[in-house]
């Protein structure tokens, strides 16, 4: 309530943020691609939305932490650091919710997901959320101030969602330049968005790569979150 809800009432930039993030990327492929990439910029749409969402929390949990002392009053407290990481994950998703609708509706008149693909699709972003929420997480409890803070989100999430391929297919990639792409857990997940889709053909091999890889790096980067974050030591 206080993270998200209070502050998208009382302070509407905050909403128009969150829905202008993700759709200014969407308009600028699709006018480039004259409509042809419109489904493949949803679907990088609603990685982005997610992925940021969960990047975000790194400032949320900063602002929290250094300027209102709130983690000292958790930790001194009998709530473990998972509970009050999944209080503000679900902050994350009130945040990401607006744009999430607009893309909803998108995806409703200019797609034809079939329903197993809407299962692959949400659970991609699931995966997706999970991985870059421990990421928010850790680096929250090692910056000393909100201005760092903030300055990690954007390059997280410029690193992790606009310069990889996941508003385009790979394929738009030349190849001496395309194994660059495969170093960020996002192009997989847009690879399997997309063919779940219809838009990328993928094999059987490719697929279990791609999901291995993104259920790796999330397994990982909790585990990194559990044993190397600053927690009861601020």
């Amino acid at each position: 309530m206080v993270n998200s809800v209070y502050e998208m009432r009382n302070f509407p930039i905050v909403l128009i943020n969150t829905v202008l993030s993700p759709l200014s990327f969407l308009v600028v492929i699709v006018f480039v691609s004259h409509g042809v990439l419109l489904g493949e910029a949803i679907l990088g749409g609603f990685i982005m939305s997610m992925f940021s969402a969960g990047v975000g929390l790194q400032g949320d949990l900063s602002h929290l932490k250094n300027d209102f002392k709130l983690q000292d009053m958790v930790v001194s407290s009998p709530t473990s650091w998972q509970a009050y990481m999944f209080g503000m994950a679900l902050s994350e998703i009130v945040y990401a919710l607006p744009a999430l609708v607009v893309l909803v509706v998108l995806a409703y008149y200019f797609m034809n997901l079939p329903p197993l693909g809407v299962l692959i699709f949400v659970g991609v972003l699931l995966l997706m959320f999970l991985m870059s929420i421990a990421i928010g997480f850790t680096l929250s409890t090692f910056s000393t101030d909100i201005v760092q803070s903030f300055a990690f989100s954007r390059l997280i999430s410029t690193l992790f969602s606009t310069i990889p391929p996941v508003y385009y297919p790979i394929t738009y990639i030349p190849l001496p330049y395309r194994y660059v792409a495969y170093l960020s857990p996002t192009t997989y997940a847009a690879e399997l968005a997309q063919n779940a889709a219809g838009f990328l053909p993928l094999d059987f091999t490719g697929t279990v790569v791609d999901w291995a890889v993104l259920v790796m790096v999330t397994v990982i980067l909790f585990v990194l979150a559990a044993t190397k974050a600053r927690w009861r030591e601020i």
